[in-house]
């Protein structure tokens, strides 16, 4: 299968039978990144986290008042 990363439009080869292949094919509201555009924004995404400035907001706060 062939794949395009959303962020720097370089096209890969995925193997078909690949869980992430067949998520991709299922559901198109997926998207594929490569993974030196996933690791960059993950980097980036830890340091804003560490600067103590940026709030990562993974659930809802009524959510984490009743743990």
């Amino acid at each position: 299968m062939r794949v395009k990363c959303v962020i720097c439009d370089t096209v890969q080869q995925l193997e078909d039978d690949l869980p992430l292949a067949k998520k991709l094919r299922n559901r198109p509201i997926h998207t594929y990144m490569c993974d030196p555009c996933y690791t960059r924004i993950a980097n980036n995404t830890e340091k804003r986290l560490a600067t103590g400035k940026f709030r990562f907001f993974r659930t809802s706060s009524k959510f984490d008042e009743e743990f």
